[in-house]
């Protein structure tokens, strides 16, 4: 063990190990075991001199450095998680079928629920949902959101429930079916229905 700490010391050694995790970014297997190494590698330098725990220090760094850049290769796989600061009608839906789809929490909806103002933030019997509502001018403009609606949702490839009742009342559920509550797909949609033109199908509210 004290031999790999001396190689890890050596300058070169640490051009040649930062190399090797540029090689190994597109995976996500077997360096956990060289980390688990390097940590138990980090404990043995405590009773190292101050120079060679600067050294595991620096090689540490290189870890960090590259699983970060792994974990963000997990995000655009799929490996969805969810910020407050992202713009969700600039992003896409991904798969339903993701086998890493997860539901959020109802603490993480909550942070979320601001990004797309003018929707309601639901629990029906433990399952989270997105809805709104809105009064069409009449049947028929009712029929010509769901159209719009419609459109974006199989863009998207991710389907809300419509509602249409009393002829001019309009609701809007989206929720992922697939893993009973909500998903990051919820808030894209829900920023892109907020994006259509739908003035000129609502009834305007009679001024004071």
């Amino acid at each position: 063990m004290s031999r790999m700490i001396h190689a890890l010391s050596k300058p070169q050694a640490q051009v040649r190990l930062a190399s090797l995790f540029q090689r190994l970014r597109a995976g996500h297997g077997w360096w956990v075991f060289l980390l688990r190494c390097l940590v138990y590698c980090d404990s043995l330098a405590l009773s190292w001199s101050c120079n060679r725990t600067s050294t595991i220090t620096q090689v540490n760094q290189i870890f960090q450095n590259h699983v970060a850049l792994s974990s963000s290769r997990k995000l655009q796989c799929g490996f969805r998680t969810f910020s407050t600061s992202e713009d969700f009608s600039a992003k896409k839906c991904v798969p339903c079928n993701a086998k890493d789809l997860r539901p959020m929490t109802e603490e993480t909806a909550n942070e979320l629920i601001s990004k797309v103002p003018d929707w309601n933030l639901a629990n029906e019997s433990g399952v989270l949902k997105l809805n709104r509502s809105w009064k069409v001018k009449s049947f028929l403009k009712g029929l010509e959101l769901f159209r719009l609606v419609a459109e974006v949702a199989e863009s998207e490839g991710h389907h809300p429930d419509l509602h249409l009742v009393g002829w001019n009342n309009v609701t809007i559920e989206i929720w992922t079916h697939a893993v009973g509550g909500l998903t990051e797909n919820d808030f894209i949609l829900a920023a892109k229905i907020s994006g259509l033109p739908l003035q000129d199908l609502l009834r305007r509210k009679a001024k004071n």
